[in-house]
């Protein structure tokens, strides 16, 4: 595992605390990680179905953290625009995420991500395009 996703998984942020985030390995040669989020019953409305919205932080959580893999530092994401699709219901349990780089410029990135399954069912898919700023984030814990 990389020191970044090391560094990454020991400070995760509240959200992808929240989310069951943890990243589970990034392929430099490929430019894809790979997530897994314990999706529980509280992300849950009617009928068992994790809510939308906490889906949509999970697309979002693999793509900005395989920015900061690519680049291999951490910089301030600034999403411009993003766009959920939801191909089938999501229920609490163990899914996974990977999320890819379409392309990387100086201050702007295109993004990718899908939401799987434990068996393999692609479930969502997420695009987005985010402002690059290249400076370190800041200190969460000093809050």
């Amino acid at each position: 595992m990389s020191s970044m996703v090391e560094q990454l998984n020991q400070n995760a942020p509240p959200s992808v605390v929240t989310l069951g985030g943890n990243i589970e390995s990034f392929d430099q040669e490929s430019g894809v990680i790979e997530f897994r989020f314990e999706a529980s019953d509280a992300m849950t409305h009617s009928g068992g179905i994790v809510q939308g919205g906490f889906v949509a932080g999970m697309l979002d959580a693999a793509m900005a953290n395989v920015v900061f893999c690519v680049l291999d530092k951490l910089v301030i994401l600034a999403t411009l625009e993003m766009k959920v699709s939801y191909l089938d219901i999501v229920r609490p349990g163990t899914l996974r995420a990977t999320g890819h780089v379409l392309r990387l410029g100086k201050s702007v990135a295109f993004l990718e991500a899908e939401i799987y399954s434990a068996d393999q069912k692609l479930l969502a898919k997420g695009s987005s395009t985010v402002r690059i700023i290249d400076r370190p984030p800041p200190d969460l814990d000093s809050t």
